[in-house]
């Protein structure tokens, strides 16, 4: 075996050119499919991050997954039942107490009580929609990211009590507010009651910093026109994971509707699978381009050697060990390749680690960020592994050839 490799090694060398072009090839394919690997995972890591800190874990609400039986289609033949809702609906969750203290028995995490409800914010002549959550401030805290996009103020300014509310910074903008002024609040029931500013966030999702107001659970209630109701309660777990089993444990056990946050998006977790089995298949076809790179070397000097080959197999070497011989040149320069790559991508992903790039708003100052990367020892396993499968390839098509030879006709010159 070591004079097979020393005779590999002899083969490649003789071509200097062809093999430094072929290994050059195979590293640069190993190094962008390393960066784009850690691009890619890195983007789907921040996201998914993004996604399991700004929203919760599970989240259970007034709703119902399936409409309850009516009463109607006990006493009637009823085919259809459309439209149907009480006359006056004040729909929330029902034995609110009841239902947090049955969470709270097993659920391995923390939950926070809210409702939402919907109205009008008015301010010097403007009126603008928002979405009023009453919140327990101690409680939110422990399961929003809230908390960390404070401008301005805390949730710590609605534990005092009276009538304050925090809002997102866009919408005090768009209001003409600043912290410390008292704006009016209508809901949908007609409810007005003053609020005084008392802390701005900004998260930087539109939709929330433009409209959505926190205030103390007890105020919700009485805008709304519905004491002690609650409409939604929240879980951050321990475990993210472990949503989709708690979700049905609570939705079995409350009756309510309990979605995880994979249920919650679960088309943009398949459009990032889907995004993957499109990144592994480029790569895998930078690397079989490369591959064959290495499939011409090998051929040319399977087709060079010819009576090397006879001599060889004259002395007694077998067509197992002329196959053996040529793919290992090909493993050769597939490892080779990949030892550069591998260097080649880290100084790749190094380099790509240390842009910056601004993002600027209209209303918001500019914001400095970096592009996401994974580092992971597996992006470089699965590169070079891909490049040693296909350089594995490129050198047996000719090493079959090559064994196949007839050394009494290569020495006699028919071939």
């Amino acid at each position: 075996m070591r004079l097979i490799l020393a005779l590999a090694l002899t083969h490649i060398r003789g071509r200097g050119r062809q093999t430094l072009v072929a290994v050059i090839g195979v590293a640069l394919g190993v190094g962008f499919s390393i960066a784009m690997a850690a691009l890619m995972q890195g983007g789907e890591d921040d996201f998914v991050a993004r996604l399991v800190d700004t929203m919760p874990h599970v989240d259970i609400t007034d709703e119902y997954r399936n409409a309850r039986r009516q009463p109607a289609q006990d006493a009637f033949a009823v085919v259809h039942i459309a439209g149907l809702r009480p006359k006056d609906d004040r729909r929330g969750i029902l034995n609110p107490t009841e239902a947090v203290a049955m969470l709270r028995a097993w659920v391995p995490g923390r939950l926070a009580l809210s409702l939402k409800t919907q109205g009008v914010v008015r301010y010097s002549g403007r009126d603008v929609g928002i979405g009023i959550i009453g919140i327990e401030p101690r409680g939110e805290m422990k399961v929003s990211s809230l908390a960390k996009d404070f401008r301005q103020g805390s949730f710590t300014s609605l534990i005092a009590g009276g009538n304050n509310i925090i809002v997102g910074d866009r919408l005090a903008q768009r209001l003409g507010a600043e912290l410390g002024a008292t704006v009016t609040v209508v809901s949908s029931t007609g409810q007005s009651r003053a609020f005084k500013i008392v802390g701005l966030f900004h998260t930087g999702t539109t939709a929330r910093d433009e409209g959505e107001g926190y205030v103390l659970l007890k105020n919700a209630q009485i805008l709304s026109e519905r004491p002690n109701a609650i409409n939604e309660i929240r879980l951050k777990l321990d475990d993210p994971a472990a949503a989709p089993q708690v979700a049905r444990r609570a939705e079995a056990q409350l009756g309510y509707k309990a979605m995880a946050w994979q249920e919650a998006n679960e088309s943009l977790l398949q459009a990032l699978v889907i995004r993957n089995v499109i990144m592994y298949t480029v790569v895998g076809a930078i690397l079989l381009v490369a591959g064959f790179g290495i499939f011409n070397i090998i051929s040319t000097i399977t087709h060079e050697k010819a009576r090397d080959i006879a001599i060889l197999k004259s002395l007694g070497f077998t067509e197992t060990d002329m196959r053996r011989l040529f793919l290992l040149e090909g493993m050769a320069l597939g490892a080779g390749g990949s030892l550069i790559g591998w260097a080649f991508g880290f100084l790749l992903c190094l380099a790509l680690s240390l842009v910056r790039f601004e993002l600027s708003g209209a209303s918001v100052a500019q914001e400095i960020t970096r592009l996401p990367l994974a580092w992971s020892i597996w992006h470089y396993l699965i590169a070079a592994g891909f490049a040693l499968v296909s350089a594995g390839v490129a050198g047996y098509l000719p090493a079959r050839q090559a064994a196949r030879l007839n050394p009494v006709d290569i020495i006699r010159g028919a071939t």
